[in-house]
């Protein structure tokens, strides 16, 4: 018994880390030992540093939580890759992580076995982090984003502050579900508790989150997952400009070349779909527009105000085209023979 003990608590360890509680009996069971032996083990990582809370009893949960020092996490061979990958990749829309995340990762590769240094140095050599034009924005609070993740993760019902698109602020009570990435911003997904309803959250209109220690039982959201859910309020948002249309293309291929989410793009047949495209920028429409072949006119409407910024952005294509086009015939000409009156 003495001999398993090393293993037995570094196993019981990393169950405490994958979830917020576990009782004594299901330690007991996953470990094959008694409660008493877990008990046991539970005082031997506290002397160690580890804090973790619970309460007496055969049916006692065991949870760990946060300390005044951090002790050192387990992780396995795919969990210390995939943090690697992220710390390199997924900073985008989180203020100031940059630099911390390369930090982080280089303590990380410092400490791995041989068997994965290898694996997370092509990492490093071979992906950087790239900010594009299209994809920067507003960037969130990583204390928020860790506090609301913490809250999805233990269904615990959080209070914060936020402020509307309109300026508007005010309190808010939600049952947070879970936290969805769209490049570069973030939303929550929450049960608002006043409303009694299912809200979309900016995190970065979000200030003060704050878990109030009571957590809600699991409700059912009204789509297959967070990411649809996020996707469809965002095509149903109201704007400014509209765009209608019906193309020659199946809706996956439209869909590819407008960059639009799922709800905008809907399929009529195997090769024809609609477009039903919507911005407060008329440029994000225009820019959409550029990647297909509209068809009939006759199947386009919208915002009367749209067709300005459209032909608008024509015009400087066709000036950009003109220019390129007496480019090409100037070198031409200045490629060709000279005839044998100029020689």
């Amino acid at each position: 018994m003495t001999q398993d003990l090393p293993a037995r608590m570094l196993r019981m360890l990393s169950l405490l880390q994958t979830r917020r509680t576990w009782t004594g009996t299901e330690l007991a069971e996953r470990l094959g030992v008694t409660l008493r032996t877990i008990r046991r083990d539970i005082d031997r990582l506290r002397d160690l540093g580890y804090p973790v809370q619970g309460t007496t009893g055969t049916a006692g949960g065991y949870r760990l939580a946060a300390g005044t020092d951090m002790p050192p996490l387990l992780l396995d061979d795919d969990e210390a890759v995939s943090i690697a990958v992220a710390l390199r990749t997924a900073t985008r829309g989180v203020a100031g992580i940059e630099e911390t995340a390369v930090r982080a990762l280089a303590k990380l590769e410092q400490v791995l076995p041989v068997r994965l240094r290898h694996q997370v140095a092509t990492i490093q050599a071979t992906a950087a982090p790239l900010s594009l034009p299209w994809s920067t924005g507003p960037e969130s609070d990583p204390t928020v984003l860790a506090t609301l993740a913490a809250a999805c993760r233990d269904h615990e019902i959080t209070t914060f502050t936020y402020r509307t698109s309109g300026g508007e602020t005010g309190p808010r009570r939600v049952e947070p579900h879970a936290l969805v990435a769209a490049d570069p911003v973030w939303y929550l997904v929450a049960y608002d508790t006043d409303d009694d309803e299912w809200r979309l959250f900016r995190v970065d209109r979000l200030t003060g989150p704050t878990p109030t220690g009571h957590r809600a039982g699991a409700r059912e959201l009204p789509a297959t997952d967070a990411a649809a859910y996020v996707a469809a309020r965002l095509a149903a948002a109201p704007a400014r400009y509209t765009f209608h249309a019906t193309v020659p293309l199946d809706a996956k291929t439209a869909r590819a070349r407008t960059w639009s989410l799922p709800g905008r793009v809907h399929p009529v047949d195997e090769t024809t779909s609609t477009l039903a495209l919507a911005a407060d920028n008329p440029h994000h429409i225009a820019e959409q527009l550029l990647g297909i072949d509209l068809g009939p006119t006759h199947t386009i409407h919208g915002t009367p105000e749209l067709a300005p910024h459209l032909e608008q952005l024509g015009k400087r294509l066709l000036r950009a085209a003109d220019a390129l086009s007496r480019q090409d015939k100037q070198s031409k000409q200045r490629a060709e023979p000279q005839s044998w009156h100029e020689q």
